[in-house]
């Protein structure tokens, strides 16, 4: 249980933070940036439920948690010692990335096929959850990056790249079903 009765601390002022095992970091490292841009999703996810209502709603609060569980995950760099912690770490689980897959399938079932890229935008949903698909992008290329110098689940990772496809998808459906998405005229403007 997370007990919060002081909100500043003091401790990061010259730069450094906790992770999630205690150990001191640069607030720059890959690691606070990789995990801080999940919780910087989480916020534009906040800001796009303004305008979701029903099952969409419903799912982008399931993504809030997952992306707190994505934090609680990278924020623990220790993952050989999961099994002998007394207190073993949040980590995402494959379930977590399959329900993302079986709700894309389930939204893609709907739509039309793609014959042209399209333009961020639409309706004031579908333009929000672009900005939530860019913004997972990120924070999967930062993954990424991190997993190249430490250890992380690969299943965070993997969650990361469904949920920006997950994005897109629901951005399509929040555009009429597809029919007011913006399409890419390439060169158009020459």
């Amino acid at each position: 249980m997370v007990v919060l009765s002081k909100i500043y601390t003091k401790t990061g002022d010259a730069g450094e933070t906790a992770l999630g095992n205690g150990a001191r970091v640069a607030k720059h490292s890959s690691r606070v940036a990789a995990y801080g841009t999940a919780d910087e999703l989480n916020s534009f996810v906040g800001v796009a439920r303004l305008e979701a209502n029903g099952d969409v709603d419903a799912a982008l609060s399931r993504i809030q948690n997952d992306l707190f569980d994505i934090g609680a995950d990278l924020c623990r760099p220790d993952m050989e010692q999961d099994a002998e912690a007394e207190y073993p770490p949040l980590r995402v689980a494959e379930a977590q990335v399959e329900r993302l897959e079986s709700e894309i399938d389930l939204m893609n079932s709907d739509l039309e096929t793609l014959r042209s890229f399209i333009l961020p935008g639409g309706t004031a949903l579908a333009a929000h959850l672009h900005v939530c698909r860019t913004v997972s992008r990120r924070a999967e290329r930062l993954c990424v990056e991190l997993a190249t110098m430490e250890s992380i689940n690969p299943a965070a990772v993997k969650y990361l790249n469904r949920l920006s496809d997950w994005f897109f998808v629901a951005a399509r459906t929040a555009n009429n079903g597809g029919k007011d998405d913006v399409l890419w005229v390439p060169g158009a403007n020459r």
